[in-house]
């Protein structure tokens, strides 16, 4: 007898996220330990399937995807970390030897997202928080380790654009990018190793069957400013938190 395929339904670490009628969840299928993403549900726009292969360095980073035009303007925001998204980190502070979720800043985990999405907080930082959160629908919990990305864009079929994803993981000290490099600096130390920015450029006159995204440059250490820093000589096991990131263009339905 054939053995049934055991799909566990983990949405969203138990919650389903609806936001102006917009729904994301997620799920793990047991055979290959692979949890599928579905953002966006109600996109009208261009369906995008991504692939994502952890690294031998991958430990709970936080990570964003989004689309822009060929000058770089930001046209969307595909998935981005829920923490990331609100603001609100499960590990934000201990209390008597038990961490506690809360509201964190963490202007340097993805730096060069946070510029381009141009929205400032009330305190003036790129990043999401409670008063200028990244809607329900683009975000989910950070997987564990290989997964999917089903999702769309809203309304825009742009002829060529860019696809990009930066990625960041807490204390990945290395010789370069040590705890004392920028020691009076409190959120570099939330960032060791800047985030890293992958990307591809697709043509919807010429489609390919898949794209590989590749690391283009990193952002900044403290998360000053939103500029792409090209040199990546100095990261080592940055380079190893991701195997392999693919996308492919969906035929939309």
């Amino acid at each position: 007898m054939k053995k049934n395929k055991k799909i566990y339904f983990s949405v969203l670490a138990g919650i389903v996220f609806l936001s102006a009628g917009l729904l994301s969840f997620s799920f793990l299928v047991e055979d290959n330990k692979t949890e599928k993403i579905i953002t966006n549900l109600n996109g009208k726009g261009l369906p995008l399937l991504f692939e994502i292969q952890k690294g031998k360095e991958y430990n709970h980073p936080s990570l964003a995807i989004w689309v822009e035009d060929l000058e770089g303007n930001y046209i969307q925001t595909l998935y981005v970390s829920k923490a990331i998204a609100t603001g609100v980190f499960d590990r934000a502070k201990n209390n008597k030897g038990k961490w506690e979720a809360g509201n964190v800043r963490r202007p340097a985990a993805l730096p060069y997202w946070g510029h381009k999405r141009n929205i400032p907080a009330t305190d003036g930082l790129f990043v999401p928080d409670e008063t200028s959160p990244v809607p329900d629908a683009y975000s989910g919990a950070t997987p564990q380790g290989n997964f999917s990305l089903q999702t769309k864009l809203d309304d825009k079929n742009p002829q060529k654009f860019r696809i990009l994803l930066e990625i960041n993981q807490p204390w990945d000290w290395n010789e370069y990018w040590t705890n004392t490099k920028f020691a009076d600096n409190d959120e570099y130390k939330t960032s060791s190793q800047p985030s890293l920015v992958y990307a591809v450029t697709v043509d919807m006159a010429d489609v390919f069957s898949d794209y590989c995204l590749n690391p283009i440059g990193h952002g900044h250490y403290a998360g000053e400013d939103g500029n792409l820093y090209t040199d990546l000589t100095t990261l080592t096991t940055a380079l190893q938190i991701l195997d392999k990131v693919s996308v492919s263009v969906q035929a939309k339905k």
